[in-house]
């Protein structure tokens, strides 16, 4: 089989491209009929041995294909011969012919083209992981994207504008930012006053989230202009030098500073990972999300891509193919026009799925008010064997800080079950099962007599086995009369048809 050959670290130019054998496969492989490989940074800098990954000399660079599954290992059971796929290789991709590990390889719905499916993990997966698990990006918020022009970079604009941010798209070139423009962007400028334009554009609250693929002399002056309790996002160096940040910065702007390793997550969840692949296909499906290609080449055209990409001349996705096949493109379906829900007094009745798929990023409304009395107080103190005085002696806690009996948290928190059958249903379902919740904060404390409420907003859903689909609502329980909430916490859901 033709490849492109990695026999002695260096620039692309080095490469070699030149007929090797076919891989060898072990019980836990699958081969791949290498359709196309994408181009991607870290590619550029494997064959410098730059990369955290080093492989073993020689070796073929690329890290992320799609294919056809020419044969598999005895243990594998997720893929079988002629599925299409996509698979995050590492390296070895740049090749007519790929052997990697059944975990790495995820199948790919039939009305995704090659081009397209070579072209969604690494950018989009990074992206989304970043911007959903690392920043928790909400809705309103102002995103500010770094080598918006970049693979990465690009991904993170048109993810941004689709989870409801501002977005704020950073690159070198009036070329770049048109394309950031057609991906949504709100805002376009230059590395030139960053400080400056940032101050401007944000009526001098800073930026609640920077997503840095670049690093170098760029990320000071970002950091400089970050929202109180804002996120910054380390999530890579291609600018070149690796930047020495202030930490004195982090604590007068009360910001965290989180590091980004996609691959990492990848290897250690792959439970969540695979909910944001799942996520991202139907975005792609749905025709919400789109990658912008750069350039189609041939594998004898690698180095070329390579360089390209070196030379920071690659805006979106460069991709590199092995057959004609490989280049027909598929147009994504247009968003089928799905009726809201209907509301009875303050519930939304949802009809299908679908409608509620539809509704993600959405608040659900409020409840009705409800009294936590001292009776109820009491109730759950006796059910949960948690009988402190706090929350059960009336005159001993009239000389506390509280100056009265307060609730238990978890009881606040227990009434979220009954607080979510208020906010919404769904019709034709057979069963729903309440699984918990998760980053649960108590703000504020719930004292006897307090009426509270809860508003709830759709963060995500993902399709289940047996017909289940599972939601994830953050949820935030008021306290009347006050400015801070009660509780707020993600809830986990799963219903059924």
């Amino acid at each position: 089989m033709k490849a492109i050959v990695c026999e002695n670290h260096g620039l692309p130019n080095t490469l070699k491209f030149k007929e090797i054998d076919s891989p060898a496969i072990g019980p836990h492989d699958v081969k791949i009929k290498v359709m196309a490989c994408s181009v991607n940074f870290p590619d550029v800098l494997i064959i410098q041995n730059l990369y955290q990954f080093k492989p073993e000399l020689p070796f073929s660079p690329g890290s992320e294909v799609s294919g056809v599954v020419l044969e598999v290992g005895a243990e594998v059971t997720n893929v079988k011969p002629n599925d299409r796929v996509l698979a995050l290789c590492g390296w070895g991709g740049f090749a007519e012919e790929l052997a990697v590990n059944s975990s790495r390889v995820f199948p790919i719905p039939d009305k995704m083209d090659y081009i397209t499916a070579a072209s969604l993990m690494y950018n989009f997966g990074t992206s989304y992981y970043a911007l959903k698990d690392r920043a928790n990006l909400q809705a309103g918020e102002t995103l500010l994207v770094l080598g918006a022009g970049g693979g990465v970079g690009l991904a993170a604009v048109e993810l941004g504008k689709l989870m409801g941010a501002t977005v704020i798209a950073a690159a070198s070139t009036d070329e770049k930012l048109a394309v950031c423009k057609e991906k949504g962007a709100d805002f376009l400028i230059k590395y030139d006053n960053l400080k400056g334009d940032l101050k401007e554009i944000t009526n001098g609250k800073g930026v609640d989230v920077v997503y840095d693929p670049i690093g170098d002399k760029y990320a000071e002056p970002c950091v400089r202009s970050m929202a109180w309790k804002g996120r910054y996002l380390v999530v890579g160096f291609a600018a070149g030098e690796i930047p020495k940040i202030p930490l004195n910065l982090a604590l007068l702007k009360g910001c965290a500073i989180t590091g980004v390793f996609w691959g990492q997550f990848a290897a250690l969840e792959p439970k969540k990972n695979f909910q944001n692949v799942m996520q991202l296909s139907e975005w792609f499906l749905n025709g919400k999300l789109s990658p912008h290609i750069h350039k189609v080449y041939e594998l004898a055209e690698t180095v070329e891509a390579l360089q390209a990409m070196a030379d920071r001349k690659v805006i979106g996705k460069a991709v590199v193919v092995t057959s004609d096949e490989a280049k027909v493109r598929f147009e994504p379906s247009s968003p089928a026009e799905i009726d809201p829900p209907k509301k009875e007094g303050n519930k939304l009745i949802f009809e299908n799925f679908e409608q509620i798929k539809a509704f993600v990023g959405q608040e659900f409304g409020h409840t009705e008010w409800l009294t936590v009395d001292q009776k109820m107080i009491n109730e759950f103190a006796a059910a949960t064997l948690d009988e402190q005085w706090i929350h059960v002696d009336t005159e001993k806690a009239k000389d506390s800080i509280f100056g009265q009996t307060i609730a238990h948290g978890l009881l606040t928190l227990s009434l979220t079950p009954k607080f979510l059958e208020e906010l919404y249903e769904v019709k034709n379902t057979k069963m729903g099962i309440n699984m918990g919740s998760d980053k649960v904060r108590f703000l504020n404390p719930v004292l006897s007599g307090s009426k509270l409420r809860m508003t709830g907003v759709l963060k995500s859903v993902s399709d289940m086995p047996n017909n289940g689909l599972k939601m994830l609502v953050e949820a935030k329980i008021e306290i009347e009369g006050k400015s801070k909430p009660a509780c707020v916490a993600e809830l986990l859901s799963i219903i059924y048809r």
